[in-house]
């Protein structure tokens, strides 16, 4: 419990307005996308790295558990208070401190929304590729947290890949900076890499500085149907291997078909059993002859259906099959699990045949879709968590679908994290001597296990801490 010496300590750091302790206030910062809840005792909103580091030092000295929070739309509970303690949000960071057009680099703080800090870029001819799902409203600080993707990954890479250095305030209260703002840096370390996807437990970022592109001059979306999931992921190998490297290759199997065909009545041909949403982008006459192309190579592959964008509002047309998923899930049973597993591109309709296998084995409804060029399918198991034994049996599923991963050597999670939800498998892929690796890390940098404690390793597999 935090005692009222605590919050009064608290409130001196933040001021008044930005510590919540009424239970009307906290509810809204115990959850996320999981439908996990567990609340906390108190929230504070720093407004910049000092007050995060003294926030810190506290927790040090008094042994409370502090949790950091951006918009709080992580699929796993990588934010969430499970033993009640601070949440430590960092919306109140929000300004893009800096683009620099010479250098195309920019320094922003974390709780820039993504798609504002996009928007702001693009005005200046540049360009930020990274552009998860809930680009919206996550802000950039839980991107880099989580090291988040989304579907331009296969052409440009992840957040990380974007990340030149970090403002940090460590566990223990320090503010260090790491990373340069050149394309070139050895000098010790590279703790920047290892900061992005720790998912708030080696660190809470106040300052991020990105590199940035060239915005491209033009782009071009293809909707394109195939009538099986083999020749869709021909396709994908195909077409990288005739070196063209799309923006974005969207995959949706045949259960997603149906979820969105009976919802919104689309027009997806019967005979459909998989799509792919084919994006290239640059030159402008180059990327119609890529389409061009594509259409070219993927016509022998059970291709059934090619439609091409003529301008954004025909893109923006084509891409509404993609974003139709989400609402159209709940039509199948109104819970869902949504893991995100990855595999080597040409063993996609190889780990989409053994999800097939397990759901039959289960009787439970399982939709796949996600970004075949890099292999990464969103796979959402649909219970009804109100029958008894629902849950059970979606878990026992998920831990067939992971080992069927492994097995085709891929990874539990691409872009949510490990955070609670993938936590009880994460022995599955990491050994002992790996884990134990990564703890002698947090625990170097949090020796007494303050921030963010019990996300991706177990409690009890944690060595002593204070």
């Amino acid at each position: 419990m935090l005692s009222p010496l605590i919050l009064k300590q608290l409130e001196q750091i933040v001021g008044s307005e930005n510590l919540l302790t009424e239970k009307q206030d906290l509810i809204c910062y115990g959850y996320d996308a999981t439908q996990m809840e567990f609340m906390p005792e108190a929230v504070v909103h720093p407004a910049n790295a000092s007050e995060t580091a003294a926030i810190l030092r506290l927790a040090n000295q008094e042994l409370f558990p502090v949790f950091p929070r951006g918009a709080g739309s992580g699929f796993t509970g990588g934010s969430l208070p499970k033993t009640g303690g601070v949440v430590l949000v960092t919306t109140r960071m929000n300004r893009i401190i800096r683009i620099d057009t010479e250098n195309l680099i920019a320094e922003v703080e974390p709780g820039v929304v993504t798609e504002e800090f996009q928007k702001a870029v693009e005005k200046l001819g540049l360009f930020y590729p990274p552009d998860p799902a809930s680009l919206k409203f996550s802000t950039l600080g839980g991107n880099v947290a989580e090291n988040a993707g989304g579907p331009r990954c296969v052409k440009y890479g992840v957040t990380r890949d974007f990340v030149m250095g970090l403002e940090i305030v460590l566990p223990t209260g320090e503010i260090i900076r790491t990373g340069t703002e050149t394309y070139k840096a050895v000098v010790g370390y590279d703790l920047t890499r290892l900061l992005c996807g720790s998912e708030g437990t080696l660190g809470v970022i106040t300052s991020i500085t990105f590199k940035l592109l060239p915005l491209p001059d033009a782009k071009k979306t293809m909707l394109t149907i195939f009538d099986s999931i083999d020749g869709a992921a021909r396709a994908v190998s195909t077409i990288i291997g005739n070196k063209i490297i799309p923006t974005t290759l969207e995959f949706m199997d045949y259960a997603t078909l149906q979820c969105v065909e009976r919802r919104f009545s689309l027009g997806v041909p019967s005979e459909g059993r998989a799509v792919l949403l084919i994006e290239v982008d640059g030159d402008r006459d180059l990327i119609e002859k890529q389409a061009s192309k594509i259409h070219e190579l993927i016509k022998p592959l059970g291709l059934i259906q090619f439609r091409a964008a003529k301008d954004n509002a025909e893109s923006e047309e084509l891409w509404k099959v993609r974003r139709l998923i989400s609402p159209s899930l709940r039509d199948v049973n109104p819970d869902k699990l949504n893991e995100d597993i990855v595999v080597p591109r040409s063993k996609v309709p190889d780990i989409i045949k053994e999800i097939e296998k397990i759901q039959q084995k289960y009787n439970i409804p399982i939709v796949n879709f996600g970004h075949a060029g890099d292999g990464n399918i969103h796979v959402n198991v649909m219970i009804n968590k109100e029958i008894e034994g629902e849950e059970e049996k979606a878990h026992q599923a998920i831990r067939e679908i992971f080992q069927a991963t492994l097995d085709l050597h891929g990874t539990l999670s691409g872009e949510h994290g490990v955070g609670l939800a993938k936590q009880p498998y994460i022995e599955m892929e990491l050994n002992n001597a790996q884990i134990k690796a990564m703890q002698a890390i947090k625990l170097a940098l949090d020796p007494n296990n303050i921030l963010n404690p019990g996300k991706i390793f177990p409690w009890k597999e944690m060595p002593d801490a204070a």
